[in-house]
């Protein structure tokens, strides 16, 4: 491992896409732990992000690029989609980064035709099963994956079946990153983890007690996988059963019309909150009708995966979908 020799402190921001961001301080050593623990090849590859590498994930990308030798094709801050799209395959780009919620954005436009990468990868987001699907389908020879890390907890693993969610074995795997379920959350233990918050000039750690952090991410073993429901402090009350915001989003993004959506809370007099969807409509969605009827069906194909508390109660049409300077959706409820 190369030294931390002078304890440099990595001050990042997390992404604060349900509150406000916090500073977390990491070392060299716990940013470039995950990278030197994989294999990397050198000169011939061309990594490209659509993080702003001033974030965890994207700091990453550029770590992996310096430390590989090889290129990386850097996008502006506020750059248009097309245009880094265009710059990625002007210079070759063989490995590209980004949430789930970027490479939506990238899909809704026709440059991304023209990459031809050979490794994709998601992470910062929940990558449900119609993203996976998308991007193997438009990519085919490219390898898909998806990786679990946070500003505080550092990468924790990748998945690399094409399927969402993560193996149960991997909590009783002897890797340097210890995984545990408690209390539904995800936690995790290793040397990739932050130092900690900075708060009013002190560092406050990360980890509690018993040298985990917890993520916040609400997980369910089904058979031997667990998946991803959400996070903790997103999940909507209706009338005392819990919603999170992101199952519903991966039922409604299974419709073959719909390019991405966004679930949030209604208040509401009598069970406190409703569920309520913004969805945006991909290029092709004239041919599923339009109106009332697109949206009839969608909520059909929520009845079949969702229970009757978790189906929208209202649904909107929207052109796009806010998101924050770390590449994630907005999510704030009315």
């Amino acid at each position: 491992m190369i030294p931390d020799r002078d304890s440099t402190q990595w001050v990042l921001l997390t992404s604060g896409t349900t509150g406000a961001p916090k500073l977390v301080v990491h070392t060299l050593a716990s940013l470039i732990a995950p990278i030197l623990a994989g294999s990397h090849r050198t000169s011939d590859v061309v990594w490209g992000t659509f993080y702003d590498i001033r974030r965890y994930g994207g700091m990453q990308i550029l770590l992996r690029a310096l430390l590989g030798r090889g290129s990386f094709v850097v996008a502006g801050i506020k750059e248009p989609v097309t245009a880094y799209l265009a710059r990625l395959t002007e210079h070759g780009a063989t490995h590209i980064s980004g949430t789930a919620t970027q490479w939506r954005r990238a899909l809704m436009s026709r440059d991304v035709q023209r990459l031809t990468p050979e490794y994709l990868r998601l992470s910062g987001e929940i990558a449900d099963q119609a993203i996976l699907n998308t991007l193997h389908s438009c990519f085919s020879t490219a390898r898909v994956s998806h990786a679990f890390a946070s500003t505080e907890a550092g990468v924790a693993f990748e998945v690399n079946d094409g399927r969402e969610g993560f193996p149960a074995s991997l909590l009783d795997s002897k890797s340097v990153v210890k995984l545990k379920v408690s209390e539904g959350s995800l936690r995790i233990q290793s040397a990739r983890v932050a130092r900690g918050y900075l708060e009013g000039g002190q560092c406050r750690p990360v980890a509690e007690a018993d040298g985990f952090v917890d993520t916040g991410d609400i997980v369910e073993r089904r058979a031997d996988r667990y998946y991803f429901l959400g996070r903790r402090t997103g999940v909507i009350n209706v009338g005392g059963l819990k919603v999170f915001p992101e199952e519903v989003e991966a039922a409604i993004n299974q419709h073959p019309a719909v390019r991405m959506s966004l679930v949030k809370a209604r208040k509401n007099p009598i069970t406190g909150a409703l569920v309520a969807a913004d969805v945006v409509l991909n290029g092709d969605s004239s041919e599923f009708g339009a109106g009332d009827r697109l949206k009839l069906d969608i909520l059909r194909l929520c009845r079949e995966r969702l229970a009757a508390h978790k189906i929208p109660a209202t649904m909107r049409f929207v052109p796009s979908l806010d998101v924050a300077a770390a590449g994630k959706l907005v999510r704030h409820n009315a």
